[in-house]
């Protein structure tokens, strides 16, 4: 789990920072600043309304690297006009993934669908942080935080009027998850293989050995069946790895939604033109003929 555990340091040393500094806020800042947030969008509800994508905007990932930079640019004038794409998932770790969370409030101003905040939250400071600066939702991991934890994170983003959407990698993990979670995800990245894959990345642009290219190998979307342990009434969202051609079988285990990042992001033909293959698999399920109605306006 080193590669995991690099990154959570590096978010403390990121949460650190964001206290301090000539831009630093305290929490009191914090709770001034919410009284001027733009008002909450409900991130359950628009996953209510029918399958579709939560649209990931990030500028690199450690597996993927830099995204396309035109995918990128485009984003969220894509997503919002998306009749599929029921909400947004921003990266706000900069270390990692390219994106401060200041870059969230300029995002939302551009798009009718909720955001949420993806990072690796470990402080009920970033809670706080989350509604400032504009989130809808935040991401609340199982495997880097405690069932107690989870519980009281999850308290203090509904007092806020926040959502969180869970997430879990195994049947273990899923267990710990408060009960009352209404938006549950099962993510198929092994931090594990992960490790193993950046390593074998690093090894060959030294000329140490053949091994890191080809697919990413931390993706196992055999995890997806772990939705029968899911609670019976949670929102259910397929996290990581997801294409187009897949969406047949991720409706088929009965998901409502998938979170997509580096497949938009990364895609050579474009972010339009890759939206239009993930719209053309969910309409040819859920409805033949009519057309689909966007998600900002429904």
């Amino acid at each position: 789990m080193a590669f995991l555990y690099h990154i959570l340091n590096d978010t403390e040393r990121e949460i650190a920072e964001a206290k301090r500094g000539k831009s630093g806020l305290n929490m009191g800042d914090l709770k001034r600043k919410i009284r001027d947030t733009p008002p909450v969008r409900s991130f359950a509800d628009s996953l209510s309304k029918g399958f579709g994508l939560i649209a990931e905007i990030k500028r690199k990932s450690p597996s993927a690297g830099e995204m396309r930079r035109e995918n990128f640019d485009n984003a969220p004038e894509a997503y919002d006009k998306s009749p599929v794409v029921r909400a947004l998932s921003v990266l706000t770790n900069y270390t990692h993934f390219g994106m401060r969370i200041e870059e969230m409030l300029d995002i939302k101003s551009r798009v009718r669908q909720p955001i949420l905040r993806k990072d690796f939250i470990l402080k009920e400071y970033q809670i706080y942080q989350s509604r400032a600066f504009g989130a809808d939702a935040v991401l609340l991991m199982a495997n880097v935080l405690s069932g107690e934890k989870m519980r009281r994170f999850y308290e203090l983003a509904q007092e806020l009027g926040l959502d969180a959407l869970f997430e879990a990698h195994t049947e273990e993990e899923i267990a710990s998850l408060p009960a009352g979670a209404t938006v549950c995800g099962i993510n198929s990245r092994n931090f594990m293989a992960s490790n193993r894959w950046l390593l074998a990345k690093v090894f060959t642009r030294m000329g140490l050995g053949r091994s890191g290219h080809g697919p990413d190998p931390s993706v196992d979307l055999q995890t997806f069946s772990l939705i029968k342990y899911l609670p019976r009434n949670a929102i259910k969202v397929a996290e990581s790895g997801v294409k187009p051609g897949k969406i047949d079988t991720i409706m088929d285990l009965g998901y409502d939604a998938v979170l997509v990042g580096t497949s938009l992001l990364k895609a050579p033909e474009g972010i339009h033109e890759i939206l239009a293959e993930f719209e053309a698999a969910v309409r040819q399920r859920t409805n033949h003929n009519a057309p689909l109605v966007a998600a900002a306006t429904a």
